[in-house]
Formats: C-alpha cells, sequence, structure tokens
C-alpha cells in the first residue's frame, strides 16, 4: 500500500481551501489545511510535509515572507513550495518568490489538471526520496552488523583455536600428519581412536590405512593426497572408515599443505573429525519427513474419500455432514499429535466427540483407561461421529428426553462398546443402509476386523461395536525399502471382457470406499475391498480376477508377497501409497505406483481394457 504524504494548504478564505482540496482529493494524499501563517508554521513544525500550496496573499505575513521563513528552518530547506496568486506577478516579484523558495508559480484562476499534476509529481518526489533515506538507513545498519559479525567470528576463531588442543584430546577429532620427504605418518591418541586401532600395535603406512577406508572412498582420498602433493593447498571430504571390529564411522577429513620458497610441497596435516552420530540423526530426520509426508497424504486421502461419499439433499446439508467428519478426524489426529502419534487416549476421544451433545445429563460414559493405536483411534472417532450424528437427527439426541449411554470393556480377546439410546423417538430398521451405516461398518469391521451390531429397538437403537485386541498395540510404522526411483505413471492392458474383475485390497476404510465406488462406476466389477496382508494373500491365491489396486503398506504388513504372487500368475496390478513413489520395493520398479489421495482421472487412465485404450492412453500421456 502506498505510503501518503501531507501536502499542506495555506490560504486566508476557506472557500478557496475547499477548492483546493476538491482538486487534489483524487490524489489520495492527506491534505492538511491552515488559513493563516502560524498555523500552517505550527503543523510544519511537529510532521514532514511534501509540498506547500501559499496564497501569496495572506494574512499577518504575505506568502514569500512566510516562504522565507520555511526555508530558514533546516528541516525545510528542501520542502516543495507552491505559490498560488490571483494576480499577475511581475518578473521581480516571481524572481523573489524563487528567491524565498519557491519552486513553482499556479495563477488564478487554477486549472485542476495543471495543479493535481504538479502536487503529483512533487509528492512522488518526496515518496521516492524517504524510500531512498530509509533504503541508505538500512545499508548504513547492515554494514554495522556485518562488521560486528565479522569482529565476534575473528573473536570466535582465536577462542576455537585456543580450544583445539582440548577438543583433540576430549576424542572429538582426531589429527595427523604426513612427511612426503621421510614418508613417515604421525596420529594422535585421537586419531587411532576414530580408526578403532591402538598405536602400540597399529604401523600406520599407506597400506595399513587403505585396509581402514571403505572401497568405494579409497580413490576419491587417493585423488586429493595426489592433488595436494601437486600444489593443492587445502582439501575437505568425507569418507568411511572400517575398523578393524567391523563397525563403519563416518568421517570428515580435512587436510593443508606446507610448503618451502620455492613452493613445493613438504608436507600434508589434517583433521579427521567422527560425524557418524550426526550421519544417524540426518537419516532419522529423512525418515521422521517420509513418516510426516506418508501420514499427511493418507489424511488427505481419507477427507478426499469423505468429500468423493457424502451424499446430502441440499448443499447445506453437504457442507455439514462433510465438516462434521473432517472435524472427527481432527478431534482424533489432536489427541495423536499431543501424545506424539504414540496414542489416544479412548475416554478422551470419547468426550471429545460426544461433547456437542453433553448438556445436562443427556449422555453418560464409563469405561476402562485404554490407549489406542493411530489408525484404531481415527476410525473408532468416525463410527462414532456417525452413531452421534444419527442420534441427533432420527435418534435419541433429537428429543429433549432422549439420553444415551455408552461404555466400554476390555476383555481377553477384544475391546467392546456398547452405544444405548433411549428416551427418543420409536425408530425402525432402515431399509436402505446409510452412508453413516456404511462408514460406521467399514471402519470397526473392515478397517479394524471387528464387529458391528445393530438392534433397531423401538425404545431406541443399541449398538455394539467390538475390535480385536490386537488392533489395540499393533503398530502402523512403515518400513519401506527405497529403491532410487519406481514408476509413477503407465498404463495396465486388460484383456476385453464386458465387466472386468479386479482385486482391491486397501486398508483404510474410506479410502476403499471411494476406489470401490469409482471402480464400480469405470465399469469393474470389484474384488473386496480386502483389508489385510493374510486376506490380500488367499484372494491372490484362490480368487479369479483380471487385475488389482495393492495398498503397499496395510496393518498387518507389507503387500509384496501378494505381488509376487500376482506377477507370477500374470495378472497385472498397480500400487497405492502414501509414500513417495521411490520407496517401492526395488523388485517392482517397473509396477505403476498411484500416490494418495488419488484421483478418479488416475484410476481411468491406468486401466485399458485393451490395445486400443492402451495405444490411446499412451498418446494422451
Amino acid at each position: 500500500m502506498t505510503e501518503k504524504v501531507n501536502v499542506l494548504l495555506v490560504d486566508v478564505r476557506p472557500d478557496k481551501l475547499l477548492a483546493y482540496e476538491a482538486m487534489l482529493g483524487d490524489l489520495g494524499e492527506n491534505l492538511v489545511k491552515t488559513a493563516s501563517a502560524r498555523e500552517a508554521l505550527q503543523f510544519l513544525l511537529k510532521n514532514d510535509v511534501a509540498v506547500v500550496l501559499i496564497d501569496v496573499c495572506i494574512s499577518e505575513l504575505d506568502g514569500f515572507r512566510l516562504a522565507a521563513m520555511i526555508r530558514e528552518h533546516p528541516r525545510f530547506r528542501k520542502t516543495v513550495i507552491i505559490f498560488i496568486s490571483a494576480t499577475d506577478l511581475t518578473d521581480v516579484e516571481r524572481l523573489r518568490g524563487y528567491e524565498m523558495g519557491a519552486v513553482d508559480y499556479v495563477p488564478a484562476p487554477v486549472v485542476p489538471e495543471l495543479l493535481r499534476a504538479k502536487v503529483r509529481v512533487f509528492a512522488e518526489l518526496f515518496r521516492k526520496t524517504r524510500e531512498l533515506e530509509r533504503l541508505n538507513s538500512t545499508l548504513e545498519r547492515r554494514v554495522a552488523d556485518r562488521t560486528a559479525e565479522l569482529e565476534a567470528s575473528n573473536v570466535q576463531l582465536t577462542q576455537s583455536e585456543q580450544g583445539r588442543s582440548l577438543a583433540l584430546a576430549a576424542g572429538q577429532m582426531g589429527s595427523w600428519d604426513w612427511d612426503l620427504a621421510t614418508a613417515e605418518w604421525k596420529w594422535d591418541e585421537g586419531q587411532h581412536r576414530i580408526f578403532g586401532v591402538e598405536p602400540q600395535d597399529f604401523e600406520i603406512s599407506a597400506d595399513n590405512i587403505r585396509a581402514l577406508i571403505h572401497p568405494d572412498d579409497w580413490l576419491a582420498l587417493r585423488e586429493i593426497a595426489r592433488g595436494m602433493s601437486a600444489g593443492a593447498r587445502t582439501q575437505q571430504t568425507e569418507f568411511r572408515v572400517l575398523r578393524p571390529n567391523g563397525e563403519i564411522r563416518w568421517c570428515i577429513g580435512t587436510a593443508a599443505a606446507s610448503v618451502d620458497a620455492a613452493g613445493e610441497v613438504l608436507r600434508i596435516s589434517g583433521v579427521t573429525i567422527d560425524i557418524t552420530d550426526r550421519k544417524e540423526a540426518e537419516e532419522r530426520q529423512v525418515l521422521l519427513a517420509r513418516e510426516v509426508d506418508h501420514r499427511a497424504r493418507n489424511a488427505l486421502a481419507v477427507i478426499q474419500s469423505i468429500i468423493r461419499l457424502t451424499r446430502a439433499k441440499s448443499v447445506d446439508d453437504y457442507v455439514h455432514a462433510i465438516e462434521g467428519r473432517i472435524t472427527a478426524l481432527a478431534r482424533a489426529h489432536t489427541l495423536l499429535s499431543d501424545s506424539r502419534w504414540r496414542g489416544a487416549d479412548l475416554a478422551t476421544l470419547v468426550a471429545d466427540e460426544l461433547a456437542p451433545y453433553r448438556a445436562g445429563d443427556k449422555v453418560k460414559c464409563s469405561g476402562a483407561d485404554i490407549s489406542l493405536q493411530p489408525a484404531t483411534a481415527q476410525g473408532l472417532a468416525l463410527a462414532l461421529h456417525e452413531l452421534a450424528t444419527n442420534a441427533a437427527k432420527h435418534g435419541a439426541l433429537s428429543s429433549p428426553t432422549g439420553k444415551i449411554t455408552l461404555d466400554w470393556q476390555l476383555q481377553a480377546d477384544d475391546l467392546t462398546l456398547h452405544w444405548a439410546e433411549d428416551g427418543g423417538p420409536s425408530i425402525r430398521q432402515p431399509s436402505v443402509r446409510s452412508f453413516g451405516l456404511k462408514v460406521i461398518i467399514a471402519s470397526i469391521e473392515q478397517q479394524l476386523g471387528g464387529k458391528v451390531s445393530f438392534e433397531w429397538n423401538p425404545a431406541g437403537l443399541r449398538c455394539v461395536l467390538s475390535i480385536p485386541r490386537s488392533e489395540l498395540t499393533k503398530s502402523r510404522s512403515i518400513n519401506s525399502r527405497r529403491n532410487g526411483g519406481a514408476a509413477t505413471d503407465g498404463v495396465i492392458g486388460l484383456r476385453r471382457t464386458e465387466k472386468p474383475r479386479l482385486l482391491l485390497v486397501e486398508d483404510e476404510a474410506l479410502v476403499a470406499m471411494m476406489i470401490q465406488e469409482t471402480l464400480a462406476e469405470l465399469g469393474f466389477q470389484v474384488i473386496g475391498p480386502v483389508g489385510t496382508a493374510s486376506g490380500a494373500l488367499a484372494a491372490a491365491r484362490d480368487s479369479h480376477f483380471d487385475a488389482a489396486v495393492l495398498d503397499i503398506n496395510l496393518g498387518d504388513g507389507l503387500v509384496y508377497t501378494v505381488a509376487e504372487i500376482l506377477e507370477k500368475r500374470g495378472v497385472p496390478f498397480v500400487f497405492v501409497t502414501g509414500y513417495d513413489a521411490d520407496s517401492v520395493d526395488m523388485r517392482f520398479s517397473g509396477v505403476p505406483v498411484l500416490q494418495k489421495p488419488i484421483e478418479r482421472d488416475m484410476l481411468q487412465k491406468i486401466f485399458a481394457p485393451d490395445a486400443d485404450r492402451l495405444a490411446a492412453c499412451s498418446a494422451a500421456s
């Protein structure tokens, strides 16, 4: 936004001031009206002004004297002054005005366009001048800061040199020296420690040092040594040390050459720093970043599925339904985030999901303290949200007298939750399974391997959710192997059939429902969805289908054994993952990979039912 500047209007007549204000209003500047020289000077002493418009004939002082007084002040020596005169001025008067500091005259009657043009030019010049002054001030400050930084760096360098021997003695680094004339090597204690050898047992020689360097790094080190022998002064590189006990250590080596008066290299000295801990930390950080990316993609895939699958009678109902389901996921995500994804407390999850309906004693909850794994928490959060939403629309929560009781017990084999509604309107079993009921069943049965039972009691719905106890402790962290790049696109040619059969393996309930619906719309007969590696393995061995969509990371393992069976059977398939495509096992580098969230167009493109469609898709891509 452009900064406004002050334009000072000085005239004894209010009508003229109003006229000037009207003429200059479109400029968007700050117009200040004063009716006397005294008012004008008082404003000038307190504010910066870009342009001063002065009537030559004003009370107390004439315009010339006011201009002279303004110019005498050091702050206003460069302030632009424009005289407005209702009478013709002689050349002598004009010259006097210029001597007093005016830069221009505007004769009366004033032409608005001319006045605006003059003021606009000088206001913009003032603005640019102030900007340049600020930039100069910033530059001076940066120069001063940089100078201070350099001085501080010099102090730190001096302190670093003083502490070098202490650092070496502490074992963080090792130093060495190589005399080129005598071929004699010298290592300090730190150097021996890094290489994992004892000083009294290790003879320092080129051959013995080579035996302790990783074969892939030796050639680079040898070339550096040759370069320094030929005149290079300093070098630095990373390399790996193979200790005699088989341990591998990452190191940074820095070397500097000492020369004689003729420029010949006499000796090369250096420092070796063990950076193994840093390397491992970097690898952990990369893995953590990949896990975060994976979870984000999976969350987006679930949200995409909610948006694609939700049905409603109106836009408002559609928005309300989507917001409710996404909010349920967000609550579970918050609990997991607070625990750094180690688990979510079931009681807190229930309280958060039912919080909007807990006025008075309408909702009663009880149960043992139980921690849920991330996938279990997300699936259960969606199921509870759908139960609560259904109760608010059609069940107990839609009536002032209605109540809900939810309790849970941890048994030998499973976690069981009992949902009971009372005091609401009479209900009966719906003739068509709603999307909400599908979400509950898919989240509990398909995603978590549990069971759901409904009792449509006229007095109120009864629902039992049963989740295998193994789901409460199962970790869904991923151990994908990177191969440096897998195929992320491609086309799978299918045999010409009226309705190709396609196996769907996906353990995220809503994502599976969305993919299933999309494939059905595209003309496929979907087998599944299958949510476990064991179930997928059985389907791969015993079922007949023309192609498959395989989620790589399932709740009970990876899907690669299934992929091997499909390859032997000659059944084409595509991988689905929330990780990067290059995390796929290198054995399947030629298999197309779809990253979550999955677009309908990608599913349509990747499966070609015959050679003609294959060619069309290849040309389109």
